[in-house]
């Protein structure tokens, strides 16, 4: 088959405890009592995990709402009356109560769950050693994946290493650094098992180069510019390479090539889902639902000559390169979309909504090579920055940077970041952990102090039992 089909619908895997924050219940769930007793079963539950990758809560609304419109580059999209309750993300008015914060909190706790349940019960099933190894070595990086949504988002959250064998999970919220020291420890020990390259009919399974470039990007978040170069380096050695057509890269042609270090299988077929994260935003009532579309700022953000530019945002009017006439079948809706996501119509598979099969890019080789950049510059090797923003520069159809001390470089790479990485989902983090964010959000609502996090949701605050601290300003 062309791809490992990473949805499972049929079950999901729950723990036995009380009415905690983080006992989310799963549609279809199987009791963990009668599972995980034979090889068969250690291979559904990590693909369980796998499956919430392309879910509602990772890729869809909830997703959207916290990573996307709080930054500069999106806004809600669609019409003004549809899902007005987005703009609270828009404007930083959303509160403890408010369902997206809840949303996406619960979904990032479900997935958790389902990675400790492999780490926990898949070392006691009698099966292949190395399938087993390289099994609980996935549910790691995933877990570090989840993680680090948790921490950008909320900041310091409990730690599970595992599942407790007390039943209990009443515990305190864990310091930022402490839980990006647990992604970190998750990170290094998958990386030391997973291989580089799968069998294709395995093709979506996270790799080595994956659980690397994700650690470097780790580091670039806690500002230990030395390992974050270093790590990215390894990742670089590792034969990826940047696809020299920046639309056949976000198109189904390009997936998973060279320069995909962590991408999300989105494939349709019977029996199986595909995922809502295109049709969410494709383009209104000719395509999808026309939400998360791209800003003036955005618009503004490009340099002339940039081809990124028309190709990252999809217009009222035009006839893509699929040959594709772009008309949306609402007045009342915006003239522009996020192109990165479209699918053409001669690809479309309307078993599972349009643009099921659009797979979700996660990390990009493009980013390795910008994440090299920053740390490079931070340490005082302006050259080794210089070189990588370049070839990313020399993709997008422009000269060299002419940036060139350590206060214009790291400019021109922030800069690089934002329209590079447009609509990805990297923005507001990015404004965040740059303290830019009240330079470029301001006049949003972003205050600071409070804005660079998210409330902890109230009926998570309150199932705490008083063990919980509120994020400051909530």
């Amino acid at each position: 088959m062309k791809k490992i089909f990473l949805t499972l619908s049929i079950f999901s895997l729950i723990v036995s405890c009380n009415d905690d924050f983080v006992d989310i219940k799963d549609e279809g769930q199987t009791d963990v009592s009668n599972f995980f007793t034979t090889q068969e079963d250690a291979m559904q539950a990590t693909t369980a995990i796998y499956s919430f990758l392309r879910s509602w809560e990772n890729s869809g609304f909830p997703a959207q709402y916290v990573f996307g419109v709080t930054g500069d580059d999106v806004e809600k999209g669609s019409n003004p009356g549809d899902a007005s309750f987005i703009n609270a993300y828009d404007n930083f008015t959303f509160t403890v109560s408010d369902d997206g914060v809840r949303g996406y909190w619960i979904g990032q706790w479900q997935a958790v769950n389902r990675a400790n349940q492999v780490i926990t019960n898949v070392p006691k099933i009698d099966m292949d050693a190395t399938l087993k190894n390289r099994l609980i070595a996935e549910a790691r990086m995933l877990r570090a994946y989840f993680y680090f949504n948790l921490v950008r988002i909320y900041g310091g959250v409990p730690i599970y290493d595992g599942l407790p064998a007390d039943g209990n999970y009443l515990k305190a919220r864990n310091s930022t650094a402490e839980v990006y020291n647990f992604i970190v420890s998750d990170l290094t020990a998958a990386a030391a098992v997973l291989p580089q390259t799968y069998p294709a009919a395995d093709r979506g399974r996270v790799t080595k180069g994956g659980a690397l470039g994700l650690l470097s990007k780790v580091y670039l978040y806690m500002k230990d510019y030395q390992k974050a170069y270093d790590t990215s380096n390894q990742v670089i050695g590792m034969g990826y390479s940047l696809d020299p057509d920046f639309n056949h890269l976000f198109r189904p042609a390009g997936e998973f090539g060279t320069e995909s270090v962590f991408e999300v299988n989105c494939d349709c077929a019977a029996g199986f889902g595909g995922s809502q994260y295109a049709e969410v935003q494709g383009v209104r009532n000719q395509f999808g639902w026309g939400f998360f579309t791209p800003t003036q700022a955005l618009e503004n953000a490009f340099e002339p000559g940039d081809i990124r530019k028309e190709l990252s945002i999809l217009r009222e009017g035009e006839t893509t390169l699929e040959g594709d006439l772009i008309h949306k079948q609402d007045p009342q809706a915006g003239n522009s979309w996020n192109q990165k996501v479209y699918v053409p119509s001669s690809l479309n598979n309307n078993a599972c909504g349009y643009g099921s099969i659009q797979n979700i890019r996660i990390l990009r080789f493009a980013d390795i090579l910008l994440i090299n950049a920053e740390a490079a510059n931070e340490l005082g090797n302006t050259a080794a920055a210089i070189t990588n923003i370049n070839k990313v520069r020399t993709r997008a159809h422009l000269a060299n940077t002419t940036a060139s001390t350590q206060s214009t470089l790291r400019t021109a790479i922030w800069q690089e970041r934002r329209v590079e990485l447009a609509m990805e989902n990297d923005r507001f983090p990015d404004l965040v952990r740059t303290g830019q964010a009240a330079t470029y959000l301001g006049s949003k609502g972003f205050v600071t102090g409070k804005n660079e996090l998210f409330p902890i949701p109230l009926d998570a605050m309150n199932q705490s039992n008083g063990l919980f601290v509120q994020n400051p300003g909530y």
